[in-house]
């Protein structure tokens, strides 16, 4: 097993993490020693965050490697440090300098997958096939100086998403392993199983597996959101790991608000803090969050009955459109960090995968 598998995506966002969840589940069943790891850390908490048991050069540990090896119930040496973050300031050192050069950390990469011959070695890719070219860390730089097979996760939306799997197998060559296509509109899904999958089997494209979209992956806690609005949290602080999945805004007459919000689940409602006919009506609908803009507080008697619901009510100082502006880019935009959205990407995958092309290249005598 000393052929490591990378997990990459042709765009951010894609559901590479909710894949490698999935599919380590399944190996982790089956007996399959694993070793995860991030090369380009993208997302880390504290750029001097260093992996436990550090070596004197202080290697980073992604807070994306720290969940899921946390999920698939991976010890501390299972776990693989970054060899650099993905940040601006070393971003702009590296260009001014012409360096495109990984360093000698890709060899200690090769040298423990190599004496790491006991586990499967699952590595994340950067967002994109572009992403980390500049650290010497692309997708495929990667696959080609680790000579290893990519499973590529890809959103589909309609048959021009099929443009960047195209230039994917251009550029991967034999490296490309299979491809899961993921986010599907639900409705669409036979179709795509039934015409498109074989459409790009004929293309040189191997799917493993076709994942409807899922507004549960897509969500953002009500933490996140007040941490990107910079909001102040009027109540309920013990619901800000509620999940929202849509966005709402509250500027209609309160009939047509209460029609609308009767058709959404889960939603974070934008409004101002002088229409408190509007946040009424709000609380009585699936709502997750009320979130108030523009000048005034609301009445004591909103509060009160937003305690009794247990909504959280937050207060920004932004206007209505960068609100929803902000809330828009982080909806389907966020990492996979909560338990439930694991637990729900671990069946999906399972349910809608199937990985036994994956595993004979790999060697591995399981069963999917």
């Amino acid at each position: 097993m000393s052929i490591p598998l990378l997990i990459g995506s042709c765009e951010p966002f894609s559901g590479k993490s909710a894949v490698v969840l999935g599919l380590g589940r399944q190996l982790a069943r089956q007996g399959v020693p694993l070793a995860f790891g991030k090369p380009l850390a993208t997302c880390m908490d504290d750029p001097l965050d260093a992996f436990p048991d550090a070596a004197p050069e202080n290697p980073l540990l992604d807070p994306d490697v720290r969940f899921i090896g946390a999920t698939l119930g991976l010890e501390p040496e299972q776990l693989i440090p970054s060899l650099h973050v993905l940040e601006p300031a070393t971003a702009r050192a590296r260009l001014l300098a012409g360096d495109l050069d990984p360093g000698e950390g890709l060899t200690l990469l090769q040298r423990r997958i190599h004496d790491d011959a006991e586990r499967l070695v699952l590595l994340e890719g950067a967002g994109s096939l572009s992403e980390g070219q500049l650290y010497g860390l692309g997708l495929v730089q990667l696959a080609q100086a680790l000579q290893a097979p990519v499973l590529l996760v890809h959103p589909w939306s309609d048959s021009r998403s099929v443009e960047s799997l195209l230039e994917a197998r251009h550029q991967l060559g034999d490296l490309l392993a299979g491809v899961v296509l993921n986010a599907v509109v639900p409705e669409v899904v036979p179709e795509v199983r039934e015409a498109v999958l074989p459409a790009l089997e004929r293309l040189g494209i191997p799917v493993l597996g076709v994942m409807p979209r899922s507004p549960l992956l897509r969500s953002v806690t009500v933490e996140e959101l007040a941490r990107r609005l910079a909001a102040t949290v009027l109540c309920c602080r013990d619901g800000l790991d509620l999940l929202v999945e849509t966005l709402s805004i509250g500027a209609m007459n309160v009939n047509s608000a209460m029609e609308f919000f009767r058709r959404r689940r889960n939603m974070a409602v934008v409004t101002g803090a002088d229409r408190t006919d509007i946040q009424l009506a709000a609380l009585e609908a699936s709502t997750q969050c009320l979130i108030l803009t523009g000048a005034g507080e609301p009445l004591p008697q909103l509060i009160s009955r937003a305690e009794e619901l247990e909504v959280p009510v937050l207060k920004v100082d932004h206007d209505t459109l960068t609100t929803v502006e902000v809330i828009d880019a982080a909806i389907g935009h966020v990492r996979l960090h909560e338990a439930v959205k694991a637990t729900y990407a671990i069946r999906l995958v399972e349910e809608n995968c199937h990985f036994e092309r994956l595993f004979r290249r790999l060697r591995l005598a399981v069963h999917a």
